[in-house]
């Protein structure tokens, strides 16, 4: 599964998922052994930081968090996360099965009467659209040589389904087959789930097909691409993938209904820009878990405190804020009201990225302004106080509840930047004064905060900084574009696999926004994704960890803290560590 971004003053993790196990939050608050389990029908509504910004959150620029909620409220596929990372299949979707270990194979079946909302059937159409999307299987892109074409924008990592030849369709129009050439550890989760989001016979017709039958024969006709003997881009598959990458993109409710279509629970209903989203049921849904509420309003609110008033009065009955030890406090003086409140570990860490171009390209600066960033003071102003534990995260691709972190931290070359070191940057500067600009959400208060601090050790060292905060429905579409130099973002990682690793670090990939690149980093990636056995992956990871402080990526901030707090309106919330939140259950909300 692919790691989402979110610009809470979190991100997400793309490798923490490895050993970590059962890591659950504590509640804090009146939580009952067995809560009553409400009564059908009514609504909820839920505050999030972000704003919504496309209904295709697949894509490298609609990779954030509050777009894949909507998402899994709004689709269905063959399996979920429970809150403890467990995979649970949903064979009311269909089947997904493993029908060989040599070669890997997997079969997907969707069961009759699985239908979007416009009464079209899910078919093989659709799986075949998720494959040709997530695989990079048309790719002859070189990143390096600049040559060739990239075709679908895919957030995620292709580096396993990569592994994979042309789907075998079956005859039934509702199956397709897919053979690995080499084990793949992540087959679970690397297709058909949570959702099937984007239906082919709706891009189909946009491309200007006659039907998804045209639509899988042009897909059948084009070779798999080939970085070494790229070929002149295809200006069919082009259109298509030019429609997957941006056709979903809305911020109000678009005019064309087909262009959000739902096979899932609920149903989009309404947009107000930057300002809420509400979902009504789906009355014909009945493949998969059944939703309790009639309706679920998303607040967009990025401040913790207007979330936590929000909650006080009546404006949202679930909160997911951006914490600070001030917001737990807010909480805890609401349980006499009803209010629960959960906190625990999360699967995800705040970071700053810097770009391999404009003045970082040179490594020298590059590590000058790793050396400037007050990554003690960042952590005593936001997490301290929420947790007294808290310290500066010293890996890349581990969290400090994870068996291989200690050994990676103590050797990949983080301890270089344990404090500010304002002499060493002027240095490494020898007399320069760089202009950088960050690009950061600015209407996250923690973001905030970060950026000022960096801000003012920075210019202590020569730098001019340049404020380049963007606002809560703009700044993950930016993210890669261009137009800065350092980003300040969260990773959220599913909490299953490895897959989130190539994602983010292999050279070309769409969600590589700082074009890190590093032949033996992506040798060690090929081999990642194939080797199964666990504790072969945490020596792979501890050395790409290595290689990417090496490099002068930029800094990882601190591990993310989980907060989320619901009133006693509703019932059947769970607390969940990774990037789906409490949302993970939303089926089991209900009114009391």
């Amino acid at each position: 599964m692919r790691s989402g971004r979110i610009t809470k003053a979190v991100g997400v993790v793309v490798a923490a998922v490895l050993a970590l196990s059962g890591c659950a939050g504590g509640s804090s608050g009146p939580t009952p052994t067995s809560a009553p389990a409400g009564k059908a029908g009514g609504s909820a509504t839920v505050a999030e930081v972000n704003a919504f910004s496309t209904f295709n959150p697949n894509t490298a620029a609609g990779n954030v968090d509050v777009n894949s909620k909507v998402s899994y409220a709004t689709h269905s596929g063959f399996f979920y996360l429970d809150s403890k990372l467990n995979i649970v299949r949903n064979d009311k979707f269909g089947r997904m099965e493993k029908t060989s270990d040599n070669p890997l194979t997997v079969r997907y079946t969707v069961n009759e009467g699985v239908k979007w909302s416009d009464g079209t059937p899910v078919t093989a159409a659709d799986l075949l659209l998720q494959w040709a999307a997530f695989s990079g299987y048309y790719d002859d892109a070189d990143p390096v040589a600049k040559t060739g074409t990239s075709y679908f924008s895919y957030a995620g990592g292709p580096t396993g389904l990569a592994l994979t030849g042309f789907p075998e369709l079956g005859s039934d129009g509702r199956s397709m087959t897919v053979k690995y050439s080499r084990p793949f550890t992540d087959w679970e989760t690397a297709l058909g789930g949570p959702g099937i989001d984007i239906p082919a016979h709706v891009l189909a017709a946009k491309a200007g097909l006659r039907d998804t039958k045209a639509f899988i024969e042009l897909l059948k006709g084009i070779p798999r691409g080939d970085s070494k003997a790229p070929r002149p881009a295809d200006a069919r598959l082009q259109a298509l993938s030019g429609l997957w990458n941006t056709g979903f993109d809305a911020k109000t409710l678009p005019a064309d209904p087909s262009l959000y279509l739902s096979n899932g629970p609920f149903i989009v209903r309404s947009i107000n820009q930057d300002e809420s989203l509400t979902m009504v049921k789906n009355k014909d849904y009945n493949w998969g878990p059944e939703a309790k509420l009639d309706e679920i309003t998303v607040r967009y609110i990025g401040s913790a405190a207007a979330q936590v008033q929000a909650l006080r009065n009546g404006g949202a009955d679930i909160i997911a804020p951006q914490a600070s030890a001030e917001t737990v406090e807010q909480l805890k003086a609401l349980e006499s009201q009803g209010v629960t409140l959960d906190r625990g570990s999360r699967l995800a860490y705040e970071h700053l990225d810097l770009n391999y171009s404009g003045p970082f390209a040179d490594k020298d600066v590059r590590e000058a302004f790793m050396k400037a960033v007050p990554r003690k003071d960042i952590v005593d102003k936001i997490v301290r106080k929420l947790d007294p534990n808290a310290k500066p995260l010293d890996s890349q691709l581990f969290l400090p509840d994870q068996a291989a972190y200690q050994d990676s931290a103590r050797n990949n070359g983080s301890s270089a930047y344990q404090d500010t070191d304002i002499e060493g940057a002027r240095k490494l500067l020898n007399g320069a004064a760089p202009a950088v600009r960050i690009m950061y959400n600015k209407e996250n208060p923690n973001n905030v905060d970060a950026y000022s601090l960096i801000r003012e050790s920075a210019t202590k060292a020569g730098f001019t900084v340049i404020d380049g905060g963007l606002g809560k429905s703009d700044w993950g579409a930016a993210l890669g574009k261009g137009g800065y130099d350092a980003a300040l973002f969260g990773w959220s990682n599913a909490g299953v696999g490895v897959s989130g690793v190539p994602q983010v670090f292999r050279s070309g990939s769409d969600s590589n926004y700082n074009r890190f690149s590093d032949q033996e980093t992506d040798r060690l990636l090929d081999e990642l994704v194939v080797t199964t056995d666990r504790s072969k992956q945490d020596g792979i990871l501890t050395e790409i960890d290595k290689k990417v402080w090496d490099s002068a990526y930029g800094l990882p901030l601190y591990a993310s803290v989980g907060v989320d707090a619901y009133s006693s309106r509703i019932t059947g919330v769970k607390y969940m560590p990774n990037q789906t939140g409490v949302w993970w259950n939303f089926w089991e909300w209900a009114r009391t």
